[in-house]
């Protein structure tokens, strides 16, 4: 198994990094990384388990195609180069947008003459650390993550639907070997074209969004820190439901009972649907903080006050008693305290 580079849907590597010998030696690790994921995939998904009783000492035979193996290994391959140049990208983005927190220094340019030069790549870094910390260098990491799996996953799924649906151009005869060869280009080209802009088209969200927590770092906002109080409400619905389904379907329900598996799916809708209820504040925190001061109205006083970060929102609609607001769309009650005004559309 070959991998190239040109072939390939991976997030942008700078050109100034002058990593030409690591960027090699990872080429040159790519198949022990494919033989790891391989072996690490028939681990986890053996045929059976009487077959992996049987086949003592010797691995089980995978279910996940050499393909699936392959797209595992360019995302890894990815996130590495991602993480690795993270703070470059970080540092040109401030400085693309106009961002110089540091004044021209006396400096000597190619010829030796003495010139006011801009901080460089070190002490535009030494700057982000002073004020955030070594972990400042790669905020905005987590949604570029996120972009680069899509985007290789998207990728390779457009390139093997295109490669199954498109047909060979048989032009026949040695004679037209130039025709064949440019034919070969064009329609490489041609599926790299349509791969390369559909993982574009899927993973913009994601770029918008990385640049825009990096950004950030000019007005030390927080607008798009909503994403921690939704994931912690996702995970912990997650926890909550699970074990509550499992304590009802192993103490509440005897399996000899009439019609158990119709009652343990009624318990495990009925588990999900009170942890989400548990978790609700958490989704109305992120959902808060993903247009608060944003721009818009609805994101600005007077509808909303503006939130430095997500515990000061929860705070405030905790003192409130606004945590449960919007969970119920039938029977809503006046808010205590509240008093409607009309112009406005809002209580206060």
């Amino acid at each position: 198994m070959t991998f190239t580079f040109s072939h390939r849907y991976q997030p942008a590597w700078p050109a100034t990094l002058g990593c030409l010998r690591l960027e090699h030696w990872l080429k040159t690790k790519y198949n022990v990384v494919i033989s790891l994921i391989n072996i690490r995939w028939q681990y986890c998904f053996p045929r059976t388990l009487s077959q992996r009783q049987k086949e003592k000492g010797e691995l089980p035979v995978s279910t996940v195609s050499p393909k699936m193996a392959e797209v595992c290994g360019q995302v890894l391959l990815g996130s590495g180069l991602t993480v690795l140049s993270h703070p470059l990208m970080y540092i040109k983005v401030l400085i693309q947008v106009g961002h110089e927190p540091l004044p021209p220094t006396l400096g000597r340019n190619l010829f030796g003459r003495q010139v006011y030069q801009l901080p460089g790549l070190f002490a535009y870094a030494k700057h982000i650390i002073r004020i955030d910390g070594r972990a400042g260098l790669f905020k905005g990491l987590g949604p570029r993550l996120c972009a680069g799996t899509i985007g290789t996953v998207v990728h390779s799924k457009v390139v093997q639907k295109c490669q199954e649906q498109g047909t060979p151009q048989i032009l026949g005869g040695q004679q037209k070997d130039k025709e064949s060869s440019l034919q070969q280009v064009v329609n490489e080209t041609t599926r790299e074209m349509i791969a390369r802009s559909c993982a574009t088209i899927v993973t913009h969200p994601f770029h918008v969004i990385t640049l825009r927590c990096m950004v950030q770092f000019i007005g030390r906002e927080t607008k798009y820190s909503g994403l921690i109080p939704r994931l912690l409400g996702d995970v912990l619905s997650l926890w909550i439901c699970n074990l509550l389904a499992h304590l009802i379907n192993t103490y509440a329900i005897d399996d000899s009972m009439s019609h158990t598996g119709e009652i343990k799916n009624c318990s495990q809708a009925m588990t999900g649907f009170f942890a989400s209820m548990l978790t609700y504040p958490f989704v109305l925190v992120s959902n808060i903080m993903a247009v608060n001061n944003c721009g818009l109205a609805g994101g600005l006083t007077p509808y909303a006050s503006v939130y430095p970060t997500w515990v000061d929102c929860w705070k405030h609609l905790s003192r409130e008693g606004n945590m449960s607001r919007g969970n119920s769309l039938f029977f809503r009650k006046l808010p205590a305290g509240k008093t409607y005004a009309v112009d406005q559309k809002r209580f206060f």
